[in-house]
């Protein structure tokens, strides 16, 4: 029987944005992880991870690809990583979009360098959540992110930049995404992302999984919850 590889989404799919997983759900979902090739793919880094799913489910799962797939962690020990690093010119070019946002408020924590990524916030990462949510709220209509996007793509061409979360934008070498989990897995993908519609950052791995993988959008915890209840 050809072996099934269940991939998961964190932030709106696992729990509530950058925040941590329900209790009860954490319960269910570390009973239902067992016998299972479970991964989890998020653009955060391993800490964050861990302060989101705990230490638990970050370790009891088969493979946590973190960094957007570019840092890869098994039984808890590192087994791979990115060598990327963003250039002084593209530090500088986001920096310069974020002050020239229209967007009044910033908080601190505005350009996040991690393991083959860059992660970049107009409104900062150390807002509070429901300053989180305003900003998140905005830029559903003002569409502020999908602009910065495209703004550093064309000029970096060898970049790719995808609205992650609520408030930020994941920076990574082209190709470096979430897709590439694809190469590295063998057998059926089952993937479960609240962000796979384009401009999202699921978006490169869902659209990549034609069947027989399946792809399942999910619209918050609670979703996926009912979903795996089936499985």
């Amino acid at each position: 029987m050809q072996d099934v590889n269940y991939v998961f989404d964190v932030d709106g799919t696992l729990t509530p944005s950058r925040l941590k997983i329900d209790p009860e759900f954490e319960k269910f979902f570390l009973e239902w992880v067992q016998d299972k090739n479970v991964y989890l793919l998020t653009g955060s880094d391993h800490e964050k991870t861990i302060e989101q799913v705990g230490r638990d489910i970050w370790s009891q799962v088969t493979e946590s690809h973190q960094c957007g797939g570019n840092v890869v962690y098994r039984d808890g020990k590192l087994v791979q990583s990115c060598d990327w690093k963003p250039t002084a010119e593209l530090l500088s070019t986001c920096q310069e979009l974020i002050d020239k946002s229209p967007y009044p408020l910033r908080r601190g924590d505005h350009l996040e360098p991690r393991v083959g990524l860059l992660n970049i916030s107009v409104v900062g990462r150390a807002c509070s959540q429901q300053e989180r949510e305003e900003y998140y709220e905005w830029d559903k209509v003002v569409q502020e992110r999908n602009y910065i996007c495209d703004t550093l793509q064309e000029k970096f061409p060898t970049i790719e930049a995808t609205a992650g979360g609520q408030i930020s934008v994941d920076i990574h070498e082209k190709g470096k995404n979430k897709s590439q989990i694809k190469d590295k897995l063998e057998g059926k993908i089952v993937f479960f992302g609240d962000k796979t519609m384009e401009g999202g950052n699921d978006y490169a791995i869902a659209r990549v999984l034609s069947a027989p993988h399946e792809v399942h959008q999910v619209d918050g915890w609670q979703h996926t919850h009912e979903l795996l209840k089936s499985i």
